[in-house]
């Protein structure tokens, strides 16, 4: 690693998961090996092949806005500055007026405001003239960027990113690098997605990518295991304050992580499934290592893409093998998406925190539904239980639609700036 380059450091942290609205629920529902996986319960899903999804319930989007700006933002967004408040808060920090140009905000989100849009073309069929006229800001996918902004007073680089199932992976990364240059001295990085909807269930089913398993939702998320029949579905965000680590120390800022390795690169390959070997992922994985400046054995852990679907566990398997050698036999592994369910654009950030709250507390969180092994998925997948380990070093996967991998190094940094 440049020893020259400026460090990004983590500071605080806010997390809405299927599990609980905030990181401690989530995390104690984590180390616990729960589902947050059920029966769908936002429209009536009687007459689709899947009827199960992960859904958040015990939000309140007046817990973090007004009620005229709660009405006028889709659900994705008020998940966005819930998640950013609740980090800030847990850094800390308040942005003043003087501080706001130096304050910027990187958000993910696969499909954005699709419940609005899906909404308001129904009302367009029945009479035009009733169309929001909030609309369209409500549903582009940069809202919950200009959003959490604008409720915030972050008034530095902001911007959305795009990448299907990558895209808050790709956000923490390209926020750290806008830190590394200079643009910023902190950076709100996280990820939101809140697409539970009946046409949206529809469509991946007619991919056949989610899981049918209606009788027993909660074990219909089962990473790796030889028995899966695709992902679950789910509503979640998650936010990650950004510090350069002099801006970090100067306010005495308490240091939860750093991130020191970003690797991002494309398959090329097909629209929706990754070439064998997952050779994309291989290069995000040591592209990541070799930012970071550390070999591969030196990660203690890692959360894996894992989406419990054919394709992607035997890929990223096969992927892992080969980025790490032999150390992939020794290194614990897991699919958190067992808990979550898959969370789309909003997994990166979710994962990414997981990792960092790991390391915090020296709890690997399991991958549940290990019940039957694939033999094309034969390594340490912490199969069931939660397992305590001091980690140093942990690395997380992203894959998404379109050929997009993202790897993120994050190393273990508890103590006062």
């Amino acid at each position: 690693m440049n020893g020259e380059r400026r460090r990004v450091m983590v500071t605080g942290l806010g997390m809405i998961t299927p599990l609980g609205a905030t990181v401690d629920k989530s995390w104690a529902g984590l180390t616990a090996g729960k589902s947050g996986i059920g029966p769908i319960t936002r429209f009536d899903a009687k007459d689709l092949e899947t009827q199960i999804a992960g859904e958040v319930h015990d939000f309140d989007p007046l817990e973090y806005m007004e009620r005229k700006e709660a009405k006028r933002a889709d659900r994705f967004a008020q998940f966005a500055v819930a998640t950013a408040g609740q980090a800030l808060k847990d850094a800390s920090l308040e942005i003043t007026k003087d501080l706001g140009p130096r304050i910027g905000v990187t958000f993910g989100s696969g499909i954005g405001g699709v419940e609005t849009l899906v909404d308001n073309i129904l009302v367009h069929e029945k009479d035009p003239r009733r169309v929001s006229p909030f609309m369209i800001p409500m549903m582009i996918m940069d809202m919950a960027a200009g959003e959490v902004a604008m409720k915030y007073g972050a008034k530095g680089p902001n911007l959305a990113t795009v990448s299907a199932c990558a895209s808050s992976a790709h956000a923490i990364g390209e926020a750290a690098d806008t830190i590394r240059r200079g643009q910023a001295d902190v950076m709100l990085a996280g990820g939101s997605e809140a697409g539970i909807i009946k046409v949206a269930i529809g469509a991946f089913n007619a991919m056949h990518a989610l899981s049918r398993r209606n009788d027993a939702p909660e074990k219909a998320s089962r990473p790796f295991d030889k028995e899966r029949d695709g992902f679950v579905f789910s509503e979640a965000a998650a936010c990650l304050v950004l510090e350069e680590e002099g801006f970090a120390k100067a306010r005495g800022a308490h240091i939860l992580a750093e991130i020191i390795g970003y690797g991002a690169t494309a398959d090329a390959y097909h629209v929706t499934a990754p070439p064998e070997g997952a050779e994309g992922a291989v290069r995000a994985m040591r592209m990541a290592l070799a930012d970071a400046g550390i070999e591969p054995a030196q990660i203690g852990y890692v959360n894996a893409h894992g989406t419990s679907t054919q394709a992607n566990d035997g890929a990223e398997t096969a992927a892992l093998k080969t980025a790490f050698g032999d150390h992939a036999k020794r290194l614990p592994i897991s699919s958190t998406k067992s808990m979550t369910g898959h969370t789309l654009g909003a997994a990166g950030a979710i994962e990414a925190v997981i990792c960092i709250l790991a390391m915090r507390d020296g709890i690997l969180p399991p991958t549940i539904n290990q019940d039957v092994p694939d033999p094309a998925c034969d390594l340490d997948y912490i199969p069931n239980t939660a397992r305590t380990a001091t980690v140093e070093y942990a690395l997380t996967n992203s894959m998404g639609f379109g050929g997009h991998n993202v790897a993120l190094v994050i190393r273990r940094r508890n103590g006062a700036g």
